[in-house]
């Protein structure tokens, strides 16, 4: 007896796991950025200080970032594995059996352009 709610729940669980690598991306983004915050805040202040070079901010953003790509790329295989393994009548018939491998590899490419942005500008 066929049953694809355990297919449909398997993609709520990938999708569940893109949006938790997109915070990730999103989370070290903020903090990559969060150096320049500093600078113009203390620019800005009445002490006039120097802007500082904010190294750890920027690299922790990158690995978040890099984090986030990977925590994708990951689901995305334990997807297909888990899939796989399901009887082919609990597969339904999509229109677009691509759609969700697209979507997850195309965030991971997003996310390490981003990190390889904030690396180098």
């Amino acid at each position: 007896m066929s049953d694809p709610r355990v297919f449909f729940a398997a993609e709520r669980t990938l999708l569940a796991w893109v949006r938790s690598g997109l915070t990730m991306m999103a989370f070290g983004f903020v903090v990559a950025r969060f150096g320049l915050i500093l600078d113009l805040v203390s620019v800005s202040s009445l002490s006039g200080a120097a802007p500082h070079s904010h190294w750890l901010s920027e690299l922790l953003g990158i690995v978040l970032v890099m984090l986030g790509a990977a925590v994708i790329l990951g689901a995305l295989c334990n997807h297909r594995l888990y899939v796989s393994s399901l009887p082919a009548e609990d597969i339904p018939n999509l229109r677009l059996p691509w759609l969700t491998s697209f979507l997850s590899v195309s965030l991971a490419i997003v996310g390490i352009l981003l990190a390889g942005y904030l690396a180098f500008v």
